[in-house]
């Protein structure tokens, strides 16, 4: 299974941060179809992440372009902006004209804001909106998904929340990419999120390496001899999942 990765913005080839995809994959078009893109590789990664973090203290040095947990564990960072606990209301880093953020640490935002405005999606290109800390999760697990992040984070200060994607072969060399978790992460997903519950497993497979066969209301992925056979109802809910 073939991946393709997509740059926006910098045409760099040694550029760190791509939006990676399978194969045939369109633009997506609205939240919804990110979610479903991208929601259950994340999902499945960010449950590794939050294990090890668990519930640490958490300190970010932006000039070094890291954050560090319980002083033990230190990891680069993308920061992709804040929640105001005030205003209640969501600022992307790029849009943040005061915070001084260091250039290098705003490159995935910058470039999902260049996604959001191809595709129309005011959710990446609006600099600023209401939100809460729901909307904060679902920004981070489009992003962790989109650039193939190690986990994204919400680390929480006095004022607010900072939403930051983390990245490291050394969180990436604990997650076991197992074919179990399937079982067990969409389900989580597709309790989590109201989306078209076949694009999204047809999409998880994809971007974990299975075959995927498509009949309709079935879904059949293969990755060495490993099987998921999922099935769907006429709205393409889920209706039976099995590996």
């Amino acid at each position: 299974m073939s991946l393709l990765s997509k740059l926006f913005g910098n045409k760099n080839k040694s550029a760190p941060h791509q939006i990676i995809q399978a194969e045939g994959d369109s633009h997506c078009l609205n939240k919804q179809q990110l979610i479903e893109r991208y929601g259950g590789i994340a999902l499945e990664k960010q449950g590794n992440f939050d294990e090890l973090v668990q519930n640490f203290s958490w300190e970010a040095d932006l000039d070094k372009g890291r954050i560090s947990f319980a002083g033990k564990m230190s990891f680069p960072l993308q920061v992709l902006g804040t929640l105001s606990y005030s205003s209640t209301t969501w600022l992307w880093a790029w849009a943040n004209s005061r915070s001084e953020i260091p250039p290098a640490l705003l490159q995935q935002a910058l470039i999902l804001k260049q996604y959001g405005e191809d595709g129309s999606i005011d959710l990446l290109s609006n600099g600023e909106y209401t939100a809460d800390d729901r909307d904060l999760h679902v920004i981070g697990l489009i992003a962790s998904g989109m650039f193939n992040a190690s986990g994204y984070y919400l680390a929480d200060y006095e004022r607010g929340m900072m939403c930051v994607t983390v990245k490291s072969d050394d969180i990436d060399s604990t997650w076991q990419d197992s074919h179990q978790a399937i079982l067990t992460t969409f389900p989580q997903l597709i309790s989590l999120y109201e989306i078209n519950h076949k694009n999204a497993l047809n999409s998880y497979l994809k971007l974990k390496g299975y075959q995927v066969v498509d009949n309709e209301h079935q879904l059949i992925g293969s990755r060495n001899e490993a099987v998921i056979n999922a099935e769907f109802d006429e709205q393409f809910r889920l209706t039976s999942l099995k590996g």
